[in-house]
């Protein structure tokens, strides 16, 4: 594995990739990553997990278990995948929201969507993360899918999901995390190695996709996260590590 270790998030500073940066600069930075990246997002996303990221995505909306006329709101939702599955599930009566803090992703997920049909129960919203303009006690799930290690102040933002779920509902969060230690090698000379080319080669981007495999390994670990969740309210937390561990899911409830 890296040597490298996950900083706490300040006020005044914060991680981008292996720098540490002001915090206004995070988000910055990250949204030229987002706005390079957005047309080759979903080919790469293929290209980079060789599919398996469609069987975390279905894992997350099977845990979820949303049923209809449900209320579901996905952050970070970039180009749609999860935003997709629970607009089927949660059906004409309920409703789902893709927010995300992108225009160039949300409007590449707008697009695909609409040209899929998928239309009626879905709204779209750009918005930050750290601070939801939707009321308190509203949603039957939030769900996050590879978006928190872009968020500028982690905690703020699982507060904020805590605060917009209904008592009862549940805050899924799908990330990149730490391998077990069979896999971490082979990872590492994947991540640091092999993605960038593939960035350069593909999206003719190697930086923004060197940034994230830092992200990746600058993320909190699985025991970390857990108790980020517990810190802003989250009851009953749990994770479930996929493909060793290379990507975990928590999941907690407002009580």
């Amino acid at each position: 594995m890296s040597d490298q270790r996950h900083h706490p998030d300040s006020p005044e500073v914060t991680d981008f990739g292996f720098e540490r940066v002001p915090a206004p600069e995070k988000a910055r930075r990250v949204a030229q990553v987002f706005h390079s990246v957005a047309r080759r997002y979903d080919l790469m996303n293929d290209l980079m997990s060789l599919g398996i990221h469609r069987l975390w995505k279905r894992f997350t909306v099977e845990l979820a278990a949303v049923r209809p006329g449900q209320r579901v709101l996905d952050l970070a939702g970039g180009t749609g995948d999860l935003a997709r599955a629970f607009a089927r599930r949660v059906g004409r009566q309920g409703r789902v929201v893709l927010s995300d803090i992108n225009a160039s992703m949300l409007e590449v997920g707008r697009e695909r969507l609409t040209d899929e049909g998928v239309v009626g129960n879905l709204d779209y919203v750009q918005a930050n993360a750290e601070r939801l303009p939707f009321r308190s006690n509203v949603f039957h799930a939030v769900t996050i899918g590879f978006g928190l290690r872009n968020v500028t102040h982690k905690i703020d933002a699982l507060r904020e999901m805590h605060r917009v779920l209904r008592p009862g509902g549940q805050a899924l969060v799908l990330e990149f995390s730490q391998p077990n230690r069979w896999i971490a090698p082979a990872y590492d000379l994947y991540s640091f190695e092999i993605l960038p080319r593939l960035g350069r080669w593909v999206a003719r981007d190697e930086s923004s996709y060197r940034y994230l495999a830092e992200s990746i390994r600058m993320h909190p670990d699985q025991e970390t996260l857990k108790a980020m969740m517990e810190e802003v309210g989250f009851a009953r937390c749990t994770y479930f590590n996929l493909t060793g561990g290379v990507v975990a899911v928590h999941r907690g409830y407002k009580v």
